[in-house]
């Protein structure tokens, strides 16, 4: 059986329940709307973005509210664990777990500079803790800066698994890191959160878990999209990072330095420009020709597309070309020399030490 074949027979399987879903209202897949900030409890809400879903055209739209007392942005009307389950399903496993592995898995120069952001503060860490590691392609990575540490990884997702059975994590923790934190408790001289706070229905709780689990005078590592880019107002929904519906929290740095200061940390670094990714104008071009032309067959569609819309998406692409030739050249050679001064970069990261 071709590649080709096997992926439609896998689609045609699962159209039956993703279709029950759809069926079902995608309405059902929201808690009640807020009326005050998750993070501060103010009441002055404005609307900062309308979208739909823009990487796998699942049904559905959705709203981020900008808090007015402290800038903190997140998703209003919030998913429910139903429609977690439905928006995450075949994103990072399932039918999209090639395509993401592929993509983590040749990132290797970006995970040793996350790696190599600790050196300063501890060279020679024994125990690291990666929570939301997915795949394990950091800590594979990261061992070629920091040869004698164990580095362990926690994710609610069987990917974990499969890292420990690939070697790419000593040790993996499955399950909510709230939930496992209190037998995890001091135990680790690092603990990182690579673009994972975005993803928690309660970002206050995964931090909690964080300073119960590293220990005293270790260090906490958080890498987060930044709302405050200038690249989040220019480019709109075609920011990548907004990255509806699975991104619910954005934290502005200040927010986040005046919490962790709370809970009993001391901020020691705080980074713009390193975590900068130089993809935002190649990734808008692309969001923007994927949603004029959306992909091929998925079985969240009712049915397998005609040979003439595979043939126009085709078409589209091949026309989009340039454009991404040129939103790539802009990125890696205009932009990013120039992120932090011109104040686009579109993530920061934030090393903290557990008082």
């Amino acid at each position: 059986m071709s590649e080709d074949t096997e992926s439609a027979v896998r689609i045609a399987r699962l159209r039956p329940a993703y279709q029950a879903d759809i069926a079902a209202g995608w309405e059902s897949f929201f808690e009640p709307r807020r009326t005050n900030c998750p993070w501060c409890g103010s009441q002055e809400l404005t609307t900062r973005l309308r979208t739909t879903d823009l990487l796998q055209h699942k049904p559905g739209r959705f709203v981020l509210d900008r808090c007015e007392g402290c800038g903190h942005t997140f998703q209003n009307p919030r998913l429910n664990a139903q429609g977690l389950d439905f928006y995450y399903r075949d994103f990072y496993d399932g039918l999209g777990e090639k395509k993401l592995g592929d993509t983590f898995g040749g990132r290797t120069k970006m995970y040793r500079g996350r790696a190599e952001s600790m050196l300063p503060y501890d060279s020679a860490p024994k125990r690291w803790l990666d929570v939301g590691t997915g795949h394990g392609h950091f800590c594979a990575a990261a061992r070629a800066v920091l040869p004698h540490t164990v580095f362990d990884g926690l994710d609610f997702t069987d990917g974990v698994e499969l890292a420990e059975r690939e070697g790419r994590v000593d040790r993996g923790h499955r399950g909510s890191f709230p939930d496992l934190a209190p037998e995890l408790g001091n135990h680790y001289d690092v603990v990182s959160m690579f673009h994972y706070l975005e993803h928690s229905t309660e970002p206050d709780r995964e931090l909690r878990a964080a300073w119960e689990t590293v220990r005293p005078g270790g260090h906490l590592l958080i890498e987060v999209p930044d709302p405050e880019s200038r690249c989040a107002r220019l480019l709109g929904r075609w920011w990548l990072p907004w990255l509806q519906p699975q991104h619910l929290h954005f934290v502005p740095v200040a927010n986040l330095r005046e919490r962790l200061t709370e809970m009993g940390f001391t901020v020691v670094a705080e980074q713009h420009a390193e975590p900068h990714d130089p993809v935002d104008l190649l990734a808008a071009v692309w969001l923007a020709l994927n949603h004029v032309a959306p992909r091929d067959d998925v079985p969240w569609l009712p049915e397998p597309p005609s040979r003439l819309r595979r043939t126009l998406r085709g078409a589209m692409l091949v026309a989009g070309i340039p454009a991404l030739v040129v939103g790539t050249l802009l990125d890696r050679f205009a932009v990013r020399p120039l992120s932090y001064r011109l104040r686009v970069s579109n993530a920061y990261r934030i090393v903290a030490r557990r008082n």
